[in-house]
């Protein structure tokens, strides 16, 4: 969806991508073929991102002709807009229940190898430890989801009920950037910084308050949210 020259929505799943890879490196000159490359995007959509950031002020346009480069020049802006942009209800979520209060182990083993990675207060605790839960929140991106989601239930004796259950198996609204930047931490792949942040501001319970402590824990080590620890 595109107008003048950008796109309607710049925070659309592959759109994302740009603004991943930018707010990662926010002092390097970006060239519009940089994000081919790295996105694995095309040359229309890197367009139209970059063109939609500079009507929005998020970026500087900077003209020399064969040289010409953009630099990010508003991070907090865009920040502030993407966070108001998105919901994690966005996503799609199958729930189950495990009596297991130390199943965590036992996931890690049987997502060993898959595309997956935890977030909300699951992923965010494995920095901050911010918020008691027991409810495990995280995206699987299987091949064949019916049969790997029937094999990881089994394997984890996870029940499905007709209310309640601390087990979240996220099916991903940005399918293709989730996973942009995950991060290891204590073994555990977590989606990145930034992708928490995004994820909780807006859920209940406590989610904002665990975001901003978040975002806050990162300024006091003199560290960027938008950077893997």
């Amino acid at each position: 969806m595109r107008g003048h020259g950008g796109l309607k929505n710049i925070f659309a799943d592959k759109a994302t991508l740009v603004l991943r890879e930018m707010l990662a490196r926010p002092d390097r000159k970006w060239v519009t073929r940089d994000f081919i490359s790295q996105c694995g995007i095309s040359l229309g959509l890197a367009q139209g991102v970059l063109e939609t950031m500079s009507q929005r002020g998020y970026v500087e346009r900077i003209k020399k002709g064969p040289v010409s480069y953009s630099i990010l020049a508003d991070k907090d802006r865009v920040l502030e807009d993407w966070r108001e942009e998105y919901r994690f209800g966005f996503n799609r979520i199958e729930t189950y229940y495990s009596p297991d209060k130390n199943i965590w182990p036992r996931i890690k083993t049987c997502l060993k190898g898959k595309s997956y990675a935890f977030t909300l207060h699951s992923g965010a605790n494995l920095i901050t430890s911010f918020v008691l839960t027991d409810h495990v929140y995280f995206y699987f991106s299987p091949q064949d989801r019916e049969r790997e989601i029937l094999d990881l239930r089994q394997q984890l004796d996870l029940k499905e009920l007709v209310s309640g259950g601390n087990i979240h198996i996220i099916r991903p609204y940005y399918k293709n950037s989730v996973y942009s930047g995950f991060q290891n931490i204590k073994g555990y792949q977590v989606v990145s910084s930034l992708q928490l942040y995004l994820d909780l501001y807006h859920f209940q319970p406590r989610g904002r308050e665990h975001a901003e402590y978040l975002k806050h824990l990162f300024e006091e080590e003199g560290k960027s949210l938008y950077e893997s620890r």
